[in-house]
């Protein structure tokens, strides 16, 4: 699989198990370093991945999903510029930086609480994420502001990692 993953709903039950679920249940944080990558032009095993981010934590290995700092310090061990932002109202302006990035935030329906991971970038036409939603079926147009995206769908305690391509320009 050397393309985006668009929807981890869509990548069979049995095919890249997250510790003991599916990648469709709790592998947004590997989906979204996949993606990253491959938007920055790397090829990625999967298999690899999957094994370092379980190994992170290890009583856990990936059936609570993934860390929060844990993309940006593969990115990191990696080599690659990294940057990690807390303030929403920097969001736009450090996206707008890096080459790829990768959002993480919280949302809530009803009495359900959740948590997600996205790998995204900016373009002329504004950001555009990876993997946005469970009906999303290719790239996500999010709109000018990753700010203002945020607040349209409610979702909040978001983090975003700014990364920069480790070659040089």
């Amino acid at each position: 699989m050397n393309d985006l993953i668009y929807n981890q709903r869509h990548i069979p039950a049995e095919q890249y198990r997250y510790g003991f679920r599916t990648s469709a249940a709790t592998g947004c944080g590997w989906i979204a370093t996949y993606n990253a990558l491959r938007l920055l032009g790397y090829r990625v095993d999967i298999d690899e991945l999957i094994r370092w981010y379980e190994r992170m934590l290890p009583l856990i290995h990936g059936n609570a999903g993934t860390s929060i700092p844990a993309p940006a310090l593969r990115f990191h061990k990696w080599g690659f510029p990294v940057k990690m932002v807390v303030n929403p109202k920097h969001f736009d302006e450090e996206a707008k930086n890096a080459h790829v990035c990768i959002l993480f935030y919280r949302w809530r329906r009803k009495w359900k609480l959740g948590a997600h991971f996205v790998a995204l970038h900016h373009t002329p036409g504004g950001f555009v994420g990876y993997n946005t939603f469970k009906t999303s079926a290719g790239p996500d147009p999010y709109g000018p502001s990753l700010r203002d995206f945020l607040k349209k769908h409610r979702f909040f305690g978001a983090v975003l990692i700014c990364i920069k391509d480790k070659r040089p320009a």
